[in-house]
């Protein structure tokens, strides 16, 4: 169901803190995907965290519990963490876009993936976070994560294995998002898949170090 609409006024003044981002993205007007979620989902992790991982945006169970990653996509980035040694809990873990885009399919909310004008209404909020928490180095998850961080089109198979260099003289690091592997069609291609998403995800954390 439609939530209501709002008459809070747009904001106005960038947000100094990761609390403040928070209230600020559930009251967040600035496209339509708020009038269908549940609610708006921030990022979660400490303000001096040296590693921020971008997502695409929040799924059905982010956008019903308000965290990023729980469901099947984070179960498998916790994984993937855990393997390349990088402690989830000294990571900054949010999304390019923080409302559910989806399409309502009888009791079901199927997702869809956000499109450009989405990703840059909300980059207002994931240049917030990156300005207070000043990350030494960015992971894009997947396209849509690459479009909000670098602000353009990226290609993931390219850019992957390397650091990229951003303005704010941070790092940036593309790799694939997390549900990419779980619709990889056989396991032998998802085993090569995650293989490299491990690699990349222990580079950033060597980057970061």
């Amino acid at each position: 169901m439609a939530r209501a609409a709002s008459s809070s006024p747009p904001e106005a003044d960038v947000p100094a803190t990761l609390e403040a981002v928070a209230a600020g993205v559930e009251a967040c007007r600035r496209c339509e995907l708020w009038r269908e979620a549940t609610q708006g989902v921030a990022g979660e992790g400490g303000a001096q965290a040296r590693l921020m991982l971008v997502g695409e945006q929040p799924g059905n169970q982010e956008d019903l519990a308000g965290r990023p990653f729980v469901g099947p996509a984070g179960r498998l980035l916790d994984r993937a963490l855990e393997e390349a040694s990088v402690p989830r809990g000294e990571a900054y873990v949010t999304n390019a876009v923080k409302h559910f885009r989806h399409e309502q399919r009888g009791k079901r909310r199927i997702h869809q993936t956000p499109t450009a004008a989405h990703v840059s209404a909300c980059r207002w909020w994931l240049d917030a976070e990156r300005a207070i928490v000043r990350p030494r180095v960015i992971v894009a998850l997947g396209a849509t994560a690459a479009l909000g961080v670098f602000g353009k089109a990226t290609a993931i198979g390219k850019s992957r294995g390397r650091a990229l260099q951003l303005p704010d003289q941070a790092q940036a690091i593309v790799t694939y998002h997390p549900s990419f592997l779980l619709r990889a069609p056989d396991e032998a291609r998802r085993k090569a898949l995650y293989g490299g998403f491990v690699e990349d995800l222990r580079l950033a954390w060597k980057l970061a170090g």
